[in-house]
């Protein structure tokens, strides 16, 4: 098998240093970011067509690593760069009919994903309920990892570099994660 490529895609507002997102960016050999223009007043047809141009940009399968509102918008993307798809760490879904600002990426499609996916949920997640987490994770097919008082899984909970999402991303890969500088020693 071709090894995927990782796809971060940040929620609202970007995930910003300390972030695991941003952590996994710089520390690990084949990820790629998809950058928003707007990242405070978010458009689904502007974030779609950006994520959308990162899975198609180049050959071969990819890997989704998504947080919050990037887990709802990966659920929005059109046939031509679902089929690329391999897997997806889908982590602290947002919920977009709770915030206004968000509105536009309601209503979530409640269609089960055509690959593996693990959704990660918090107990006490302040902008997803668990038990909402629960149903987005049964309509769509994805393995649910509950946490216990994890809060938005971002770094304002604690989450900067975190092991067991790395140990989730390499489940999906189904290959040991290469760290940038192994990568460079290599060549």
């Amino acid at each position: 098998m071709t090894t995927p490529r990782i796809l971060i895609i940040p929620g609202w507002r970007n995930s910003g240093p300390g972030h695991w997102q941003s952590l996994w960016a710089e520390q690990l050999a084949g990820v790629e970011r998809v950058d928003q223009d707007d990242w405070i007043a978010p458009s689904r047809t502007a974030w779609i067509a950006s994520i959308s141009q990162a899975i198609l940009a180049r050959p071969g399968p990819v890997v989704v690593v998504a947080h919050s509102l990037g887990c709802i918008a990966t659920t929005h993307l059109p046939p031509e760069a679902i089929e690329r798809i391999h897997g997806a760490l889908l982590v602290a879904p947002a919920d977009p009919e709770r915030r206004a600002v968000l509105s536009d990426f309601a209503p979530v499609p409640y269609d089960r994903l055509p690959y593996r996916s693990v959704l990660v949920a918090s107990s006490n997640d302040p902008y997803c309920p668990v038990r909402l987490a629960g149903a987005y994770a049964r309509a769509w097919g994805s393995e649910l990892v509950r946490m216990s008082d994890a809060g938005h899984i971002n770094i304002a909970s604690g989450h900067g570099d975190w092991p067991l999402g790395l140990a989730l991303l390499a489940s999906l890969t189904g290959q040991a994660l290469q760290p940038k500088e192994a990568l460079a020693t290599a060549v």
